[in-house]
């Protein structure tokens, strides 16, 4: 599986599907607008995951082929793929202020994946039923708008994924309002240094991994 970074909340993930399909298939998670102030995504998807209706999140049309879009919570088998939409909310008054949001949690080549999305508050028990066990979690970090790194610190510790992939957070150039990644870095105590332009992951690589972050450069 290889996971590349767009900037944002958003992710390139190329992977091979379960039975016996051996064709690569490649999925995209929330895809933004330029408005945005960085570059929008590009190529072509199989699937497009979209975790709410807000211009930095749902940009499928800047995705070629012709995708399955995802955006809303259920049940799906697509492509050889099994995914679980989780319903959540994206501030902490349970929705009133800034809505929905959906948490995706997928598997694929053995490893289970999960997107929190906006997240905006704290996670129900039976949210973190749905995610237990993952094995890469996607986290927001920027706070304003979804948890800050405090938070997202505080929840990983819960989930206790072998590896975690902030997002959400400033980037040069972003016209959000949101924290950089420090904050999260500090609570975390253990960012690497470098960030990386992708990142390759078998389930095999993860034997002896606990929490451990990875930075990850995005595609400008």
């Amino acid at each position: 599986m290889q996971i590349q970074y767009y900037g944002h909340s958003c992710f390139k993930i190329t992977t091979k599907p379960g039975g016996r399909a051996t064709e690569d298939i490649t999925l995209f998670f929330d895809p933004f607008d330029k408005e945005l102030g960085l570059r929008p995504p590009q190529g072509q998807a199989d699937i497009v995951f979209v975790s709410h209706a807000h211009f930095d999140h749902n940009n499928v049309s800047a995705i070629k082929g012709d995708p399955i879009v995802i955006n809303s919570p259920g049940e799906y088998a697509v492509k050889g793929i099994n995914v679980v939409g989780v319903d959540s909310f994206h501030d902490n008054a349970e929705g009133t202020i800034k809505g929905r949001s959906t948490i995706y949690v997928l598997e694929a080549e053995e490893l289970k994946i999960c997107h929190l999305g906006d997240l905006g508050s704290e996670l129900t028990g039976k949210q973190l039923d749905e995610i237990d066990g993952v094995d890469i979690l996607f986290v927001p970090v920027g706070g304003n708008y979804t948890i800050d790194g405090k938070k997202a610190a505080e929840l990983i510790r819960k989930i206790e994924p072998a590896i975690v992939i902030p997002m959400h957070y400033k980037l040069p150039g972003s016209t959000a309002e949101i924290e950089d990644e420090s904050k999260f870095c500090a609570e975390m105590g253990n960012c690497p240094k470098e960030k990386i332009t992708k990142f390759n992951v078998k389930k095999k690589d993860l034997e002896e991994k606990k929490m451990e972050v990875v930075l990850m450069a995005h595609e400008a």
